[in-house]
């Protein structure tokens, strides 16, 4: 920016987008100066590099307003986790199964889980079962990643 730009001649543009050419850095600065705004470095890499002349407290205020904007648009997945058991009853499985599909639906992962206790570990099956039919229940809006 301004006098931290060190390489001589720089392509220049104007406010309104309108190339003023390849200049040095002293003309360029006193383009920027009569105009009441500050030169900016936009493309360091490009030969010869580029740089505009340009309010910087409003680029930076733009630059920092567009972040903003785009962190609200970002949508982090969850990882959402249903527990069942292998007697578990039927209005029960309807509404653990229910509260997944909208963990669905509002875009997390959900990972089912099946709970033994006790004596229940000798009929795994059940439990087996119960899966089934969860994923039987939610196979319309979902993709198993992982069998148990």
């Amino acid at each position: 920016m301004n006098r931290q730009i060190r390489i001589s001649p720089i392509r220049v543009i104007a406010p309104d987008g309108a190339q003023l050419g390849v200049l040095t850095v002293e003309e360029a600065l006193a383009a920027a100066q009569e105009r009441g705004l500050d030169l900016v470095e936009v493309a360091p890499l490009a030969r010869p590099p580029v740089a505009k002349i340009m309010d910087y407290g409003k680029f930076k205020f733009e630059q920092a307003k567009a972040a903003r904007a785009a962190k609200k648009k970002q949508h982090v997945i969850h990882l959402k986790e249903v527990k069942y058991r292998p007697g578990i009853d039927e209005h029960d499985f309807a509404f653990k199964t229910r509260h997944a599909r909208e963990f669905l639906q509002d875009g997390n992962k959900v990972k089912v889980t099946m709970m033994y206790r006790g004596r229940q570990m000798a009929h795994i099956d059940l439990g087996r079962e119960v899966l089934d039919r969860v994923a039987t229940e939610l196979k319309d809006i979902a993709k198993i990643e992982q069998d148990p």
